[in-house]
């Protein structure tokens, strides 16, 4: 997400942090949130980011076959999910940071087999076994640039080799560019539950600076035309914060989501990465600069024109427009379900091992039929990784479950460990006081300032937990 400009000291409000009680050691006031009549503008003085490996701990290079062995030895035991990796673009989009490899068309279906050979290896281990898993993603890159024979013939191979519960989740993520009629049919009749194209806006003059080429009536049309397939959830990515854009914009590609009778929408904050071609033209002056301050109108603008059309959040970053879409897989992999990973670059989680396949595609050609470890590094969860789950999940959601991560701490570190609530009772009432909480029965409902802040929230949340005194070193 792109971080609003850093505050000069006595450029705005200050934090407010309670006094300390007595003989308490004063709380690290650089959690709190500054108090304001405009939480939205002014919580926070970045939206620093939860990393993904809090509470993972790297692995020995040495050791990584060991590991790899290990967790494909004996059956899995937690709620899981799949990601399979398409790292192939027609071109480099100027935001995209996770751009790999060009599309070569004649690529195609050796890449297939090489995934299709993964799965088939993988079928013949112990981890197949346990519990179904409950959604699929076919992620990238672009998968929709793969053949349709390719996409039906990959799915085809993970509905065959992978345990799925009868109500798989099984989406295709793409491009409109590479995408059409005909192969849609060939994916849903393959056995596709959910198409999720990035659109990022409707507004052609947004749109094509940043090197998406297809125009907005012709965007209008394609998604009219899978709505009317009627054959499984169809839903876009759209971001804000982009070069020439207003909120106005934000609220009228929401309203363009609900006209087509989409399924679903994700609405996210731009990222501006090191070393994308976006931050570089920026930098050197050839682009405007995309909005680093205020923010939180143009989060305010989407979400308050969701709610106007009905729509139903639920997650901070995603919406729901008619039952039809659950998105179980962005849910289930940010709160710390096993994720199964196949094709080179895919990032996966199995028995609290974190492991990246390698993402040399000839490297992975070679070995991904094999019974060699795939994996470029690892990472083993920590003792404490549960408990930084538990919370995770309930801010992803919207709403803090203390009980939950009460249940992870016992867990954890047994009967006795002083409370969730106790310990960030502090944080949390300085939360509550600065408007980005709310009490909502057993839960701390975020508000919509909340919701905007959630990653940066999260993050203090963790590095709060961990000065609990009963995790010691289990962090």
């Amino acid at each position: 997400m792109a971080e609003p400009a850093r505050r000069m000291p006595g450029a705005g409000p200050s934090p407010a942090a309670p006094p300390p009680g007595q003989g308490e050691k004063p709380l690290p006031e650089i959690h709190f949130a500054n108090r304001s009549n405009d939480p939205l503008a002014d919580a926070f003085p970045d939206k620093r980011a939860a990393h993904p490996f809090i509470g993972m701990l790297p692995v020995a290079e040495g050791d990584v076959a060991t590991l790899w062995a290990d967790i494909h030895s004996r059956p899995r035991t937690a709620r899981g999910v799949a990601y399979i990796h398409v790292p192939f673009c027609e071109n480099h989009c100027l935001f995209c940071g996770f751009y790999q490899n060009p599309w070569r068309e004649t690529e195609g279906a050796g890449y297939v087999d090489a995934i299709v050979a993964q799965l088939e290896t993988f079928a013949r281990t112990p981890a197949c076994e346990g519990p179904p898993l409950q959604a699929v993603y076919l992620g990238g890159g672009t998968p929709t640039a793969l053949s349709g024979p390719d996409i039906a013939r990959l799915v085809g191979a993970i509905r065959r080799y992978l345990p799925l519960t009868p109500d798989c989740e099984i989406t295709l993520e793409g491009r409109i560019q590479s995408f059409g009629r005909d192969k849609a049919l060939m994916a849903f009749d393959a056995g596709v539950t959910r198409v999720s194209l990035g659109v990022q806006s409707f507004a052609e003059h947004i749109r094509q600076p940043l090197g998406r080429r297809t125009g907005t009536d012709g965007i209008m049309a394609f998604l009219a035309q899978l709505v009317a397939l009627d054959r499984g959830a169809i839903v876009v990515d759209l971001i804000y914060g982009l070069p020439n854009q207003h909120p106005e914009d934000v609220a009228q590609d929401v309203r363009c989501c609900a006209e087509l009778g989409l399924d679903g929408l994700d609405l996210y904050s731009l990222n501006l990465i090191r070393g994308t071609p976006l931050l570089t033209a920026i930098e050197k002056g050839k682009m405007a600069p995309a909005p680093t301050t205020g923010l939180g109108a143009y989060f305010t603008a989407g979400e308050e024109t969701a709610e106007a059309q009905g729509w139903t959040a639920i997650s901070t970053t995603h919406w729901q427009g008619s039952l039809r879409e659950r998105n179980v897989y962005n849910l289930a992999v940010k709160t710390g379900a096993d994720c199964l990973a196949f094709g080179a670059g895919a990032g996966g989680l199995i028995a609290g091992a974190q492991y990246r396949v390698t993402s040399d595609l000839a490297d992975y050609a070679a070995r991904s039929g094999s019974d060699q470890p795939l994996a470029r590094g690892m990472m083993r969860a920590a003792p404490a990784t549960p408990v930084y789950n538990a919370l995770k999940s309930g801010m992803e959601r919207g709403r803090l479950d203390c009980h939950a991560v009460d249940a992870a701490l016992a867990d954890v570190c047994g009967p006795g460990t002083l409370g969730f609530s106790a310990h960030a009772g502090p944080l949390l009432k300085q939360w509550q006081a600065a408007g980005l909480l709310e009490p909502h029965h057993r839960f701390h409902r975020l508000t919509r300032a909340g919701r905007f802040w959630q990653v940066a929230m999260t993050g203090r949340l963790i590095n709060w937990l961990g000065q609990h005194p009963d995790l010691g070193d289990l962090k």
